[in-house]
This record gives C-alpha cells, structure tokens and sequence, in this order.
C-alpha cells in the first residue's frame, strides 16, 4: 500500500487535485477488471458452446424503433415532412400561423 499522507497539511487546491486523480484511478480501476470480467465471461460461454449474450439473456436484434411514418408534408416544398412526433418544424409552426390547419398539411 502507498506511504500515508498527511492530508491536513496540504491546501485545498492539493486536495482537490488529489480527490480528481483518486476518481480517475478509481474509473481505470473499473475499466479493468470490467474488461478481465469479459475476457473471463466470452471463455467461459465459449467453453460450454454458448456466447456471452445467451448466458446474460440479452435478446438479439433488439435495437431504435422504426421511424414514424410521415404525416404531415410541407406543401411548397414535398421533400419536408414530418411524423407529428417531436418538435413542430419551422415550416409547420409557420403554414400554422399562416392561417393553414394542421388537417390540410396531412399526407
């Protein structure tokens, strides 16, 4: 183990440069033995014919959701559409304001 440290004679600015490389020790530290737990688990699986993500139970092919479909379309530009998800576009919150429905800007 380290020497011990007389932590009541160093100053704060010490301290706290102390207190950021200990939390970035401790990170590699994790890092470590999170990647020797790997190595150890994939030779493991692979031992017994299995791979990491049967023995975890991690479903595959689970990824994003699909997009939404478009809803709605920009109706002096077609290529500009949105799915009614999210945040209005610019061009939907200004054919809004024009005076134009949400129901005539649908596909």
């Amino acid at each position: 183990m380290a020497a011990k440290l007389d932590l009541s004679k160093m100053s704060l600015e010490d301290l706290k440069a102390l207190k950021k490389n200990v939390e970035n020790e401790i990170k590699d530290f994790r890092n470590r033995a999170r990647t020797a737990a790997m190595k150890d688990l994939q030779a493991l699986a692979k031992k017994h014919g299995l791979s990491v993500d049967e023995i975890i139970g991690r479903k595959k092919g689970k990824g994003k959701k699909a997009a939404a479909p478009a809803k709605y379309k920009n109706p002096s530009d077609a290529s500009q559409t949105w799915s009614g998800r999210g945040r209005q576009p610019a061009w939907f919150k200004e054919a809004l304001g024009k005076g134009k429905s949400a129901k005539s800007l649908e596909i």
